[in-house]
């Protein structure tokens, strides 16, 4: 059944033909008292209260809305920074994990698990549990726990356990398979934080919410700066596509605003080295809900390719997947050198060092026709000093 808005799925998790909850047995207790208490819990005064003022006392927000005046001069419009970057442990991950571990208080369980690929997320979910003194094991790829070094070692520092994955192409797919096989052999005192906007019905909506505090909060800075809460566009990177949920929210039922979803090309879109999933992918299962997913014919899951960990994923949020195939959302997508492109140009132009992820959001900007009155809201969903091993390698390639 066709939803009636892009924001909520329906009862069974469905966003048009994309997500529910696909399971083994000993997953369905965990899963469906999720499914039964999530949103009881979340709305809670109590539980807002707490969420709120742990975002603002200990996140840090709100985050900025920064004109980016010589971005918007080289692109002949107005672009606006949100400034997820300056969220404490820098990037937006943070918003999420704060309020999975509120909820996993309430439910009772004392043991976090979680996957990360660029980092970040095993950095908020690390932060979290030292914040709430609980257990935390986080499951990393082989191939990025190497590339992402510097988080590594801040998840450590905090206390975690961070448990390499060493099958398939050692990237986040494979750190998230890890998490679930760990949840299904822990499932009566372990809660999962997933980290993106994927997973089994009710993660993709649950995370959502908790990160659509950046969309809420750019409608009220954008009436403050401009006198109307709408953008013409907002623009995000998507891998799983958290970040790009949280930034998209509160704009999905407004049709006058383009919703602009960039994915990474890697080589390139059909080099064979690509996570262009709504480009290469078709209607598949992978760690628990429909969406669009890179398969083989047989449905063998394809090896992503990313320059950037956070976006080395074969699938896409079901959210995202219905923006895709509805046509409310433009999917584009840049390479791993448009991305490094972007990322100096955005470096000496506004004195910012953006994630790799982001880099490739700033890549799409070549790609759109903006108007001089437009308004572009570009999510800056992390910062770079994780990236600059990726950085230093590239300057020394154009030295």
């Amino acid at each position: 059944m066709q939803v009636k808005t892009f924001q909520k799925p329906d009862a069974r998790g469905y966003y048009g033909q994309f997500g529910g909850a696909f399971i083994p047995e000993m997953l369905h207790r965990n899963v469906e008292e999720l499914q039964r208490r999530y949103l009881d819990i979340i709305v809670e005064a109590s539980f807002q209260q707490a969420f709120s003022d742990l975002l603002r006392d200990y996140v840090g927000r709100p985050t900025p809305l920064f004109h980016a005046e010589r971005l918007s001069e080289k692109h002949g419009t107005r672009i606006y920074l949100k400034r997820e970057d300056l969220c404490h442990t820098g990037a937006h991950k943070i918003n999420n994990t704060i309020g999975q571990i509120l909820l996993a208080r309430k439910l009772g369980k004392t043991r976090i698990i979680a996957e990360t690929g660029a980092g970040q997320h095993g950095v908020a979910t690390a932060t979290v549990c030292a914040l709430k003194g609980m257990e935390c094991i986080v499951y990393m790829g082989e191939k990025d726990i190497e590339r992402q070094a510097p988080n590594v070692a801040r998840m450590k520092m905090l206390g975690a356990t961070v448990v390499p994955a060493t099958s398939g192409s050692k990237t986040l797919k494979d750190a998230t398979n890890e998490a679930i096989r760990d949840w299904i052999n822990n499932p009566v005192d372990t809660h999962y934080i997933i980290g993106s906007v994927v997973g089994p019905h009710p993660y993709p909506d649950m995370v959502a919410r908790f990160q659509s505090v950046i969309s809420e909060e750019t409608r009220k800075q954008l009436q403050e700066k401009n006198g109307s809460p709408l953008p013409t566009h907002v623009v995000a990177c998507v891998g799983g596509g958290s970040n790009a949920a949280g930034a998209f929210y509160h704009f999905l039922d407004e049709p006058s605003v383009q919703l602009v979803a960039v994915e990474a090309a890697g080589h390139g879109v059909h080099s064979g080295l690509s996570a262009a999933t709504t480009q290469l992918g078709k209607p598949g299962i992978l760690h628990g809900s429909m969406s669009l997913l890179m398969q083989t014919e047989d449905g063998q899951v394809i090896e992503p390719h990313s320059i950037s960990a956070g976006l080395d994923y074969p699938g896409i949020g079901p959210l995202h997947a219905n923006l895709f195939a509805s046509g409310r959302g433009s999917f584009l997508s840049a390479t791993d050198q448009e991305a490094l492109d972007a990322a100096f140009e955005v470096a000496r132009l506004e004195g910012i060092i953006p994630a790799l992820e982001t880099a490739h959001a700033f890549a799409a900007l070549d790609q759109l026709n903006f108007r001089p009155d437009d308004v572009v809201v570009v999510c800056l969903s992390g910062r770079g000093d994780k990236d600059l091993a990726a950085y230093m390698t590239e300057m020394e390639g154009r030295s």
